[in-house]
């Protein structure tokens, strides 16, 4: 029997991860079975990071992991032991709205907000290659990213709007 009174399976016992989130270094004890998503939210209090679907489909847990855009409901607290993650709290850690902030924000590309990190989170991703980015790129990106609000036309705007900004200053 493990803490209070619960039944505790081998290699369930709880374990120490550090990981570093938007720039700040946390040393967690958890469950092998704790969600990246509930660690960056109850443990770390980052609520940015929305939960969906629990079932990696809807996107509004998207966080970068390592530099990679992952669903973090599908990745246990564990698999990040060691690594970087940025949520969308990270994105303005100078206070100012980023770019693509801005951009969603003269677009109107957001309505209720709940789908925003995530598209922002996956955004973010598909900006950081380097590589010219057009309409098909962003409605790919945006089958992954459930939104019932906008319709998405203000959101792939704001989306070329930033990418086009940003390889006009490269």
């Amino acid at each position: 029997m493990g803490a209070g009174g619960r039944v505790t399976a081998p290699g369930d016992e709880a374990v120490a991860v550090e990981v570093t989130v938007n720039g700040r270094r946390y040393r967690e004890i958890v469950e092998p079975r704790l969600l990246l998503a509930d660690l960056l939210r109850h443990r770390l209090g980052l609520t940015g990071t929305h939960v969906g679907c629990e079932h990696g489909v809807c996107g509004a847990c998207t966080v970068r992991l390592d530099g990679l855009a992952v669903r973090s409901c599908l990745v246990f607290a564990v698999q990040a032991d060691g690594c970087e993650v940025d949520t969308v709290e990270g994105l303005a850690g100078t206070g100012e709205l980023t770019d693509l902030q801005r951009a969603f924000r003269a677009h109107h590309a957001l309505q209720c907000g709940f789908c925003t990190p995530g598209v922002l989170m996956a955004t973010e991703d598909l900006l950081a290659r380097g590589e010219p980015v057009e309409r098909a790129d962003v409605e790919r990106l945006l089958a992954g990213q459930v939104c019932r609000c906008t319709g998405y036309e203000p959101i792939i705007a704001a989306i070329l709007e930033t990418a086009e900004s940003r390889r006009a200053r490269a």
